[in-house]
């Protein structure tokens, strides 16, 4: 297998800028992206660029220093090259644009995967940003194979290829296919041969086995994590040491229940209390399907609301796992 390169993909309500933090210490990612910032009608104002990435206040890094690329959402390309250039204006080292958000919301107020109906507007999109962007500044592209289905794939591998992002990620699944296995990473291999853009795979890599079957079947030597990297916060790290023939070197959960409990207290540091409950049980879903004491915890604290009793709960287990 070639040598690779690691993306870790944004994700909805957990992987924020606290678990950008965690996931980029742990693994060689060369770059993360945030939650999009949904544009409609006018540049956002500077707050916006900074609640949702609050790396921006340290060069636009990770605190190891990973490249942060903010991700917008919209339909109006102009709109979307304005947002882009302010971005750009504040610090951030790329941009990436979401056409690939299945969410209901999003499409109904045609963002997202609604756009890949419409290739030509999606090639608009990118053309225009890229043109407005300075060139030294990445702009990259998220797709699926389509919406409905993936008949227009290639269609807009060609469109995109004329726009000239800087890369392309392709989540190997149409909109309607959502998140439910396999992804069709084969698909990805004839796009390869419609453009010489990179293209980023992106869909179902849990393990170094599927980053292994992934590389393989689409051709790419780039791949975004995304679930795999919460469910084994280090799978980046394990990817990269299968490559180099180096013995893996797997997290321990009771370094694990430490990450939960440094999730959980930075989320306090920038939200209110209340709310910091959640994204750590979100976190404890996916590490569930790996390890049998995330699914015990989970049912220790999924019940818990207050803060405050979540995170002597946490506590409590994290001493647990010193016996």
């Amino acid at each position: 297998m070639s040598s690779l390169t690691l993306m870790l993909a944004p994700m909805e309500g957990v992987i924020d800028h606290t678990m950008r933090a965690l996931l980029t210490r742990l693994s060689p990612y060369q770059r993360c992206v945030t939650e999009f910032l949904r544009v409609t009608d006018k540049v956002l104002p500077e707050r916006v660029f900074f609640r949702i990435c609050p790396e921006l206040e340290h060069a636009g890094a990770t605190p190891n220093n990973t490249p942060v690329y903010l991700q917008l959402l919209g339909s109006n390309p102009q709109i979307l090259a304005n947002n882009a250039k302010r971005a750009v204006d504040l610090g951030i080292k790329g941009i990436d644009l979401n056409f690939g958000c299945p969410a209901k919301t999003v499409n109904k107020s045609k963002g997202g995967a609604s756009l890949l109906q419409t290739p030509g507007i999606v090639g608009d999109i990118v053309a225009c940003v890229r043109d407005q962007v300075p060139s030294n500044i990445p702009v990259t592209a998220k797709i699926r194979l389509g919406f409905n289905d993936d008949k227009q794939f290639e269609t807009l591998i060609r469109k995109l290829d004329a726009a000239e992002p800087t890369e392309i990620t392709v989540h190997a699944r149409t909109k309607v296919q959502g998140y439910k296995p396999p992804a069709h990473w084969y698909r990805i291999a004839a796009a390869r041969s419609l453009t010489n853009i990179p293209i980023v795979a992106n869909g179902e890599v849990w393990s170094t086995e599927d980053a292994i079957q992934c590389v393989k079947a689409s051709g790419c030597n780039r791949l975004m994590l995304a679930r795999g990297a919460l469910m084994r916060p280090e799978l980046g790290r394990l990817i990269q040491q299968q490559q180099t023939n180096q013995p893996q070197q797997v997290l321990p959960w009771r370094e694990i229940a430490g990450l939960l409990m440094e999730f959980f207290e930075a989320q306090g540091l920038y939200y209110d209390a209340k709310y910091t409950p959640s994204p750590v049980k979100q976190w404890l879903v996916y590490l569930k399907h790996y390890h049998a004491q995330a699914a015990l915890l989970f049912e220790q604290v999924k019940r818990i609301k207050d803060p405050v009793g979540f995170g002597r709960a946490l506590e409590a287990h994290l001493r647990s796992t010193d016996t």
